[in-house]
């Protein structure tokens, strides 16, 4: 779309800014998708004269249609601020991508009162604003996928750092509760946890409690051997805790060796264990 193709849509938006933002702010405020709980006006205005101010200088600079070009540049990045802003606060694709499509309207107004007189050319330029609008709008829906996508991998990476906590039972006495799956995701975090809290530390044992693991199978006994293994460079030993019957026959019918760990069936055995190789015993007291 630039000025040698005959298009009047940059000429009319230049000259007609002042008169579009009043109207596209009317347009996004009547809005069903309009959301004042997460959105104030103030902040709605601010976006939309920025946007729209990029928008008629990209016109005007005759940078054409093609809006991954970069010529656009400028405007894709006014875009993608505001739909992974939008995306962070809980604003859905559809209520995002009606900040472009609302635009459409007061421009094809304006199109339509400054040339009525020719129905032809007006046809011609209403459909180059609607396909035009059409990709920035199908850009921003696509920008705040991405968004709504990531804010859900950082939560999920949150959620596997809150579910892996490492305690410290007793003075050189680290304990890993597992709760929960154990796939190889969460298994890099607990052993990032685990052997930062071991150099954090300088526990010397370090009890993974799998009492709260729902199932063991091959890939869960590789994973905690690897955990096992990691810790053991680091010069902690380990025990495992939480070993129900029905994992101890899981393990032995697959095959899997954890001869070299010593293994217990409750946490409680398993800090019997560590205080007894720290030369420790917990007595009760006497009347």
């Amino acid at each position: 779309m630039t000025e040698r193709s005959g298009s009047r849509i940059p000429e009319l938006v230049a000259k007609y800014e002042r008169e579009l933002l009043p109207d596209w702010m009317e347009q996004q405020l009547e809005s069903a998708t309009y959301r004042a709980d997460l959105l104030r006006e103030d902040e709605l205005r601010a976006q939309s004269r920025r946007f729209l101010e990029v928008f008629r200088k990209t016109l005007e600079n005759g940078h054409g249609d093609d809006v991954s070009g970069p010529g656009w540049a400028e405007a894709r990045e006014v875009l993608q601020e505001i739909a992974r802003a939008r995306a962070r606060v809980g604003f859905s694709p559809s209520e995002t991508a009606t900040f472009v499509f609302s635009l459409k309207r007061p421009l094809f107004e304006l199109l339509r009162k400054e040339m009525a007189r020719d129905p032809d050319a007006l046809a011609v330029e209403l459909w180059r604003s609607s396909a035009l609008l059409d990709k920035l709008g199908l850009f921003t829906t696509e920008v705040h996928q991405r968004g709504c996508e990531e804010v859900i991998a950082r939560q999920q990476q949150e959620m596997l750092e809150l579910s892996t906590p490492v305690v410290e039972l007793w003075e050189d006495i680290l304990a890993l509760p597992l709760i929960g799956t154990l796939d190889s995701a969460r298994t890099q975090v607990v052993m990032e946890s685990l052997l930062e809290k071991i150099v954090a530390t300088g526990a010397g044992i370090a009890i993974i409690d799998i009492t709260g693991v729902a199932t063991v199978d091959t890939l869960v006994a590789q994973h905690l051997l690897k955990t096992v293994a990691a810790a053991r460079l680091m010069g902690a030993e380990c025990i495992i805790s939480g070993i129900r019957p029905q994992i101890a026959q899981t393990i032995v019918h697959l095959g899997v060796d954890l001869a070299t760990v010593i293994t217990k069936a409750t946490l409680a055995d398993a800090l019997e264990i560590a205080l007894a190789r720290l030369g420790l015993a917990v007595a009760r007291r006497s009347a």
